[in-house]
């Protein structure tokens, strides 16, 4: 399913690519120099996004829709 132009902020990108590849909030935090909580909610925004249920879907739509 393509859900058109990518809707994904950069730092939305990075935090789903970081999540695609198994990494937990607080790895993806200390390798972007974030709180946990702004990795959760940059997730939260990246799933709205994406039309998904969890993390690990929506890094597979946007790999899919190539904005990954």
């Amino acid at each position: 399913m393509l859900l058109g132009p990518n809707p994904l902020t950069d730092r939305e990108k990075d935090v789903l690519r970081l999540a695609a590849r198994g990494d937990d909030a607080h790895g993806i935090a200390a390798s972007l120099h974030l709180g946990e909580g702004t990795v959760r909610n940059y997730l939260s925004s990246a799933i709205a996004k994406t039309h998904a249920r969890n993390r690990t879907e929506a890094a597979r739509t946007a790999e899919r829709n190539g904005w990954l």
